[in-house]
Order: structure tokens, then sequence, then C-alpha cells
């Protein structure tokens, strides 16, 4: 449906507040899930991270990319193990993560947002040390626990106007590749960098107290009672990383932490410049 330019002005004026109020201020957003493998979803994540950067957002893009390692293992005779939902991670398959990830899909993401008018460079954790990290379990092999972030290059490429784009692979000291679990990647991240949000795109509508009911989203979750909503089984499964990643985040400096659907186009647009927003918001209370 076409909207007249009456409206269009209308938009604008309504999304003003919120465009000077995340003006000149970092955002991290975590892009995952469906909103990378579907194409009218990935343009959508695209053209919102491309209009933020033009009104004056510094945007920070940390990006996984689970189902191309996949796709990649496959090609190449290799089976995809998995532990507690993370991949068990052999040095061949590290090597083929760091190929993946930092290859083709984090160039793959800054090709797009210059398409759309955006300025990107794409980083991995390899880059000026950013992401140092030693083995998580021995079980999993070469999947990484991080044990420093150094943000200094994303400051750089952030001042000199462009977005930076990471891909979560880390190393140590001897060389050795890590795959990295992109939420806490882009938790610990958004909390050096003190961002002032951290958007968490995922395949679902964010905290609901009966998961089979979308009308039961929970807006608003205050870290105090994130313990009470895992004890309760509101918060459970693959959600509970997730929502501890939200927590650290705000524990180590960002103001506000949010999951969103990223099966909703425009989600990030919608959470960040309506007053209504499409997700669940984290805050330190």
């Amino acid at each position: 449906m076409e909207i007249t330019n009456a409206q269009r002005a209308k938009v604008l004026i309504h999304a003003l507040p919120y465009i000077q109020e995340y003006s000149g201020k970092i955002v991290v957003i975590k892009y995952g899930g469906n909103a990378m493998i579907n194409d009218k979803l990935k343009d959508s994540v695209i053209r919102d991270v491309a209009l933020l950067s033009l009104i004056g957002v510094k945007v920070v893009l940390v990006h996984g990319g689970g189902p191309e390692i996949t796709d990649m293992l496959e090609r190449v005779g290799k089976k995809s193990e998995f532990v507690d939902g993370l991949r068990v991670t052999d040095k061949e398959t590290a090597e083929i993560v760091q190929m993946v990830l930092a290859g083709k899909v984090n160039k793959s993401i800054v090709g797009l947002i210059e398409n759309r008018g955006g300025h990107a460079v794409g980083l991995s954790g390899m880059d000026g040390r950013l992401i140092e990290a030693t083995v998580k379990n021995e079980k999993l092999g070469y999947v990484g626990e991080i044990t420093n972030v150094n943000v200094g290059i994303v400051r750089d490429v952030i001042d000199k106007g462009y977005i930076p784009v990471i891909s979560t692979v880390g190393y140590d000291g001897d060389g050795n590749v890590y795959n990295i679990n992109a939420d806490t990647a882009a938790a610990r991240i958004a909390g050096e960098l003190k961002a002032e949000s951290l958007i968490s795109l995922t395949d679902i509508s964010g905290i609901l107290r009966d998961k089979d009911d979308p009308t039961t989203l929970i807006p608003v979750v205050k870290v105090s009672e994130a313990p009470s909503l895992m004890e309760s089984g509101i918060i459970s499964g693959g959600m509970i990383p997730k929502v501890e990643c939200c927590i650290n985040a705000i524990k180590w400096g960002v103001n506000r932490v949010f999951i969103i659907d990223g099966r909703t186009p425009h989600s990030v647009l919608m959470e960040m410049l309506t007053n209504e927003g499409v997700g669940t918001m984290f805050i330190d209370e």
C-alpha cells in the first residue's frame, strides 16, 4: 500500500525524539537466526542498519553464521556434532569456521551494507587482538571462552564513520583459532564499548509467559526478576544462555538490552524508533 507524503512526514516527526535519543550513541546489533538466511529479512536488517548509521547512530554489527558453517562442513564431508547447543570444533573445523565467518559471511554483509548506502568495514575477532580466547571445554575442542576483548580497533572504525561488522572468531597467543558464541561476543563487546543498547535478533518474539502464546510477551524484564523467571520455567532451554548474555551486558555497562524477533521485517527500526517496540527489554533494576 502506497502512503502519502503527508503520512511519510508524520512518521518522521514521530520518530524524531527517538532519533535524537540515539544519535551519536553506540548500538550493538547481534545478527543471527532467520534474519541471516531469509533474503527478504536480510535486506530489511541491512536497510535498517544503513539507515541508523545515516541518521547518526554508531552501529556495530556482530554476526554468527551457523547454517553457513554447517553447509560448508557438509561440502567437505564433515558431520556437525553439538554438545549442549555448542558445535564440537576440531582443528579442521576451526579453520573452516574462520574461512566461512571471517571470509564469506562477513564480506557478504559488508557488501550488502555498502549497496544500501551505508559504509562498513569487516573485522574478525583476530583483528587488533579484538577477541582473545582459550579452550572453553576440552570436549568441545576449539570452542572459545573469551579471556579478553580489545575494542580499540572497533572504536577506530567507528570514529572514521564506518559500521564495524564483526565475525565471532577468536584466537590465543599460540595462534589457535576459536569458534566463539555470537551472543556472548556481542554482549562482551557491547559492554566494553559501554553501548547505549544491545539488540539481539532471534527467532522468537521475546520472553513469553506462555511459549505457545505470542500475546503473553513480557515487554520489560528487570535484571533482578530474571532468576525467578528461570526458576519458574518461563525462561528455559536455549533462552537461558541468551538471557544470561543480556544480564551480563547490563552488568558490564550497557544501558538497555533487547531480545527482538528477527523474523519481523524492520524489527530493529520498530524497536528503536517507536514507542511500542517489538520484543523484550532488559533493564538494570
